[in-house]
Formats: C-alpha cells, sequence, structure tokens
C-alpha cells in the first residue's frame, strides 16, 4: 500500500506555499538519509570537499547549511545509490521551481504545475527515503 501524504496548502489554493513546503521536506529527508548512514556521510564530505577544498565536514543536520542546495543536489548522487541522474535532474528543475516560488515576484503557477511537483517528490522522495 502506497504512503499518502497530506499538503494543507494545495487543499486551500496557496499553490506557492506548497511548492516551498513540499520542497523543504523533500530536501530535509535526503539531508537525513545522507546524515543516518555513517558511510554516506564519509562519502559525502569527501566530496563536498573535491569540489570545495575549505568544506567543513558535516557532522549534525545544521551543518548542511553551509551547502547551497544546489550543490548538494551534485553532491548526492555521487554517494546514494537512491539518486540517480534523472532524479538529480527532476530535483534540479524542483528547486528552480520552489526558489521560483519561494521569493516575491509575479509568478503565478496553477494547481497542476504544483501537482506535478509535488508528484515528483512524493514518487521519488517521500516514498524512498521516509
Amino acid at each position: 500500500m502506497k504512503k499518502q501524504f497530506k499538503i494543507s496548502s494545495m487543499e486551500h489554493e496557496c499553490y506557492r506555499s506548497a511548492v516551498v513546503l513540499s520542497w523543504c521536506g523533500a530536501i530535509a529527508l535526503l539531508r537525513e538519509h545522507i546524515l543516518n548512514d555513517s558511510s554516506l556521510l564519509a562519502a559525502s564530505n569527501a566530496e563536498a570537499k573535491k569540489r570545495n577544498p575549505k568544506w567543513k565536514d558535516v557532522q549534525v543536520a545544521d551543518d548542511f547549511s553551509r551547502m547551497l542546495e544546489y550543490g548538494f543536489l551534485q553532491v548526492l548522487p555521487a554517494v546514494s545509490t537512491k539518486v540517480f541522474k534523472n532524479l538529480k535532474q527532476e530535483l534540479e528543475a524542483a528547486l528552480k521551481l520552489r526558489n521560483s516560488c519561494g521569493h516575491p515576484n509575479s509568478l503565478v503557477v496553477g494547481k497542476q504545475k504544483v501537482l506535478a511537483h509535488v508528484e515528483i517528490l512524493s514518487e521519488n522522495v517521500f516514498t524512498k527515503f521516509s
């Protein structure tokens, strides 16, 4: 049986909020995936150092705040067998939408666009990593 997720902001037609909040949940699960596995964490820190020699190792969840989310998405497929190239590309697109929705601008997103965004995150992050 598939897990079901409720996104209240969708029900209230707060579409930009739904994009931002679903992204926050997804990135938190991905970071937790790395943090909870010592071998993934070591590999992640090593990969991050390849990309930025001044990188200080992640030891606790708050340490991820030093890495931009886009940078985290670049490191993730290099260390996790659950994240492959196509998923990384979809997550990059989801991050772009999240950035557009999370900052003041005139962008209008409709229900179908947000449903597609949430579906990608639900099927590929929430169900695999929670």
